[in-house]
């Protein structure tokens, strides 16, 4: 009896969020947490519960300037070391992006391990913004090699981090975005006071924020003042910009 192939894994987009536009003029890929290393596939439904409120923000956001929202769904869980399987599969969500609607902004928007991949997939050329919500990363001083911020140059990035994570250490992403600062000047970092893993607790300003980042970045919107501030402050200024309670509720440009 012949033995059947097993099949390949391949990454998928979700189904747009929120109403498909007519004509799509920029796309978000949404990129949920991960594990260090696992080989177990994600669960869809898990997946698109974590973005969910950022992704229903960034719809109601942008309803009239045809975005295109899709959750990312991994092959793996895990990043799996250098197969850095995450990394990979954001990068193939770019492409397929460019496939589906052309030479349209992208941007990747990543929690956790998300977040790792949405920094590494970043240098993809269709890429004009990254947002990385309480990224995992690596310790530098145990990594074979520090996490790259080259690929950043040319691309807005904000970072956002609780001060209270016990998952993702927030000083990490810190020395990160000093690296990264270096390299591009348009790099923020905001820290949420307080605030552990999951960011429950300020939820509402960290979707409000991320949604502020990426609608100035992909169509130009005004950036509110604290973004402006952040992206023009000299570090360590712009890198330690605390959000404030109540973000997002009365913008003023």
């Amino acid at each position: 009896m012949a033995q059947q192939a097993t099949p390949v894994r391949a990454a998928r987009l979700g189904r747009t969020l929120g109403p498909e536009p007519t004509a799509v003029s920029g796309a978000v890929l949404l990129l949920p947490g991960g594990r260090e290393v696992s080989g177990r596939r994600p669960s869809p439904v898990l997946a698109a519960a974590s973005m969910r409120a950022l992704g229903r923000r960034l719809a109601r956001a942008a309803r009239d300037e045809g975005l295109a929202t899709h959750v990312v769904h991994y092959r793996y869980r895990g990043w799996n070391g250098s197969e850095a399987h995450l990394a990979r599969d954001a990068t193939w969500a770019v492409e397929e992006v460019v496939r589906r609607y052309g030479d349209v902004p992208v941007c990747l928007a990543g929690l956790d391990m998300g977040g790792r991949a949405a920094l590494h997939a970043g240098g993809h050329e269709a890429v004009e913004a990254v947002v990385a919500i309480a990224p995992w990363l690596p310790e530098e001083d145990v990594a074979a090699s520090p996490e790259p911020v080259k690929q950043l140059v040319g691309r807005r990035v904000l970072i956002v981090h609780g001060t209270n994570d016990e998952r993702s250490d927030p000083e990490l992403s810190f020395r990160f975005a000093t690296r990264a600062k270096k390299a591009n000047r348009d790099v923020c970092r905001f820290e949420v006071h307080a605030d552990g893993h999951g960011l429950r607790q300020y939820r509402d300003e960290v979707t409000a924020l991320a949604t502020d980042f990426i609608m100035g970045t992909l169509f130009g919107r005004p950036f509110s003042r604290p973004v402006q501030d952040a992206l023009a402050a000299p570090p360590p200024l712009g890198l330690r910009m605390p959000l404030a309670a109540g973000f997002g509720r009365t913008l003023r440009h």
